[in-house]
């Protein structure tokens, strides 16, 4: 009797857990965690569904425990991958997809986003040629739509309504900014005559008025997002948004459209890299937001080579230290189903993450080094709308990289972000920016003016503060050598010649030759305006450093740095190989230390396991008061430390790929 009690007794208690309501997906602002799966279904995809089963969804969910996942509905070609009654598919559908990966997801409680593309959509210009955008010859455009065609109205937002009808949480929108390009249509020439009164309309960088025609398909683009965003919230207004690489580098700009998250996927290769400078960029915006990593390397030529965990964790971890959410991309089978056999990877970098999302997650990163992004300086530059693969940005990313690697807590930060805040920043840093905005410009030298500090770096950036510089300017040269006494490399980069004015201090030298008797002048001045100072180089070192990198290129930096930043807020002794990011969280200071050996930059490494553990690193924080205890985390291991003169000391045994040392 006693046993049949016991066993209606559990019976009843399993019978409650299983009727228990799954938890309530937490919106996109608290989801840390995601995979992204996708496969760009094409019109030869006819058995969409066929060996994806619940039980596959089931086991992911189960092992690897996402916050969220993303499936494909749509990719570039414009060919869905679930029965869609407004647009084009070609499978039978065994089943509907997206049905079963809602109906699994919602009983594990785990928000569902969908992969779908927007202004690339192959399929739509091909039945509504009117909806294509048209070349600067006048063809039409055999991949992406118009901005200001039919195409949101007629299918875009029609689809997301649909996609939102079977309960998904939101979409993250592909092939949009970066897929945009210039419209040299009926309707948008006649919009540009109409809006600027100009009647030839530039092809090319350079002819009269091209500047402002691109700002008018910008203009146009950011119109386009913030409607169909505004009508699907009409619609659903649970349901969110993110047109993928929208505010974040590629797209300068304060966020003005009602997007719920910012998001990006990092290059496949030299991913660790990208995803510091990605981060830097997204961070500062002011809107939830995520990188994507690819879990795989590629050419774009078809042949994937899958990164072992580790890798990814080294990536992951540059975007954990910026605060950010992370995802990682996995690609489906071509019948939507998931590749079970990559689930180990899956469940070590969810492993990694999770153990660090109580030290990392929506942490602010305390003021130290500001890298200017100008919004100003890189239209000034670029040709295209929101497209930067001419090389925009590879200064900046030179230099972000030598300020990292020589330990250098940096942001980056637009004119926005900047603008009334400088004075909370110890040193600025202009990296190759040819034009800024003038306003803009006098507010940095009143900043130094107020007792910051000012590096400008480059041959033409020089110019925009010449007459505060301390030197008289000259012509620029190409192709010398430059560095400091017994430690100099050669480069091809532009470099302008300066004559200090009394009062000036040099740093390093120019040499026309490897032989150090072949000095013709200094590589830097460093000069007091006001309270600060202004230091400037006068070469183009960021640009090529994402050519040749060069550890003289490195220590030359750093000693510049050092003549306006003496103190840093960290430093860490032990090894170059080490990158910081320093934050706070609940009156905590959180350093995060990110192992960086492997290969990175080298294109013809794909994949890589050989992060070698380093160490031991001794660390200093400033810091005004004796803290009460350093703890390294994860794993919740403390150490002993030494305060003297406001300066708080410890040491890391060993770093593998990233702690966080907590001080409170």
């Amino acid at each position: 009797m006693k046993q049949r009690w016991l066993f209606t007794a559990l019976v009843l208690i399993n019978s409650v857990a299983i009727a228990q309501p799954p938890q309530k997906p937490l919106r996109r602002a608290d989801r840390f965690f995601g995979l992204h799966f996708d496969f760009h279904a094409t019109r030869s995809d006819l058995t969409i569904g066929q060996t994806l089963t619940e039980g596959m969804i089931d086991t992911l969910l189960n092992r690897v425990k996402p916050d969220f996942i993303q499936v494909d509905t749509k990719g570039h070609v414009g060919v869905t991958s679930y029965p869609t009654k407004v647009g084009y598919a070609f499978s039978q559908f065994t089943f509907d997809p997206l049905k079963r990966f809602r109906d699994v997801t919602n009983r594990h409680g785990v928000a569902l986003y969908v992969h779908h593309s927007g202004v690339w959509d192959n399929e739509a210009v091909l039945h509504h040629p009117g909806w294509a955008r048209h070349r600067p010859d006048g063809k039409l455009d055999t991949e992406k739509t118009s901005v200001f065609g039919a195409y949101a109205d007629s299918l875009l937002i029609p689809q997301l309504k649909e996609i939102a009808d079977y309960g998904v949480d939101g979409v993250w929108t592909d092939g949009e900014c970066w897929g945009t390009e210039l419209d040299y249509g009926p309707t948008a020439l006649a919009a540009f005559r109409q809006a600027t009164g100009i009647q030839d309309v530039p092809k090319k960088k350079g002819e009269p008025h091209f500047d402002d025609f691109v700002e008018f398909n910008r203009k146009a683009f950011l119109k386009y997002v913030g409607h169909y965003v505004d009508e699907v919230h009409k619609y659903k207004p649970s349901f969110q948004i993110a047109s993928n690489w929208a505010y974040s580098s590629f797209m300068p700009e304060p966020v003005n459209t009602n997007v719920d998250f910012i998001s990006g996927d990092l290059s496949s290769t030299n991913a660790a890299n990208s995803a510091a400078f990605e981060a830097r960029c997204i961070a500062p915006q002011g809107k939830p937001w995520d990188l994507m990593a690819w879990s795989f390397a590629s050419n774009y030529d078809g042949i994937h080579a899958p990164k072992p965990a580790r890798q990814l964790c080294q990536e992951a971890a540059q975007v954990l230290a910026m605060g950010g959410g992370f995802q990682a991309y996995f690609t489906q089978n071509r019948d939507a189903s998931i590749k079970l056999w990559e689930m180990p990877v899956m469940e070590e970098l969810a492993r990694f993450c999770r153990e660090r999302q109580a030290y990392c997650y929506k942490t602010e990163a305390v003021p130290q080094v500001a890298l200017l992004y100008s919004t100003t300086g890189y239209k000034h530059i670029s040709s295209n709308i929101y497209r930067p693969w001419n090389g925009e940005h590879n200064a900046m990313r030179g230099i972000l990289d030598l300020l990292l690697y020589n330990q250098l807590p940096t942001e980056i930060l637009m004119e926005h972000h900047l603008r009334g805040k400088m004075q909370q920043y110890p040193l600025i840093v202009i990296p190759e920016w040819s034009a800024l905005d003038p306003v803009f410009r006098d507010e940095l030298i009143q900043y130094a003016r107020n007792g910051g500090n000012l590096l400008v770096i480059g041959s033409d950036a020089v110019l925009n503060f010449r007459e505060v510089l301390g030197v008289t300017l000259a012509d620029t040269i190409k192709n010398a050598f430059f560095g400091l006494p017994n430690h100099i490399t050669g480069t091809a980069a532009l470099n302008r010649i300066f004559t200090p004015l009394a009062g000036t201090k040099t740093v390093g030298g120019m040499y026309k030759s490897s032989d150090m008797r072949d000095y013709f002048g200094p590589a830097a001045s460093v000069s007091a305006l006001g309270k600060g100072k202004i230091a400037a180089i006068y070469l183009n070192i960021g640009s090529q450093n994402q050519q040749r990198q060069t550890v003289q290129c490195r220590d030359f930096l750093a000693a510049v740095v050092q003549e306006v930043l003496p103190k840093p807020a960290v430093q860490v002794h032990g090894s170059k190989k080490v990158q910081l990011a320093v934050n706070q969280k609940d009156k905590k200071l959180l350093v995060n230390v990110i192992n960086m050996t492997g290969s990175h930059a080298n294109k013809a490494v794909h994949t890589s396991d050989d992060i070698v553990p380093i160490g031991p690193l001794t660390v200093s924080v400033r810091r005004l008061q004796k803290p009460k205890q350093v703890t390294l985390q994860p794993g919740n291991q403390p150490v002993s430390f030494h305060y003297k003169n406001d300066e708080v000391s410890f040491i890391i045994p060993k770093l593998d790929i990233h702690l966080v040392a907590v001080i409170e």
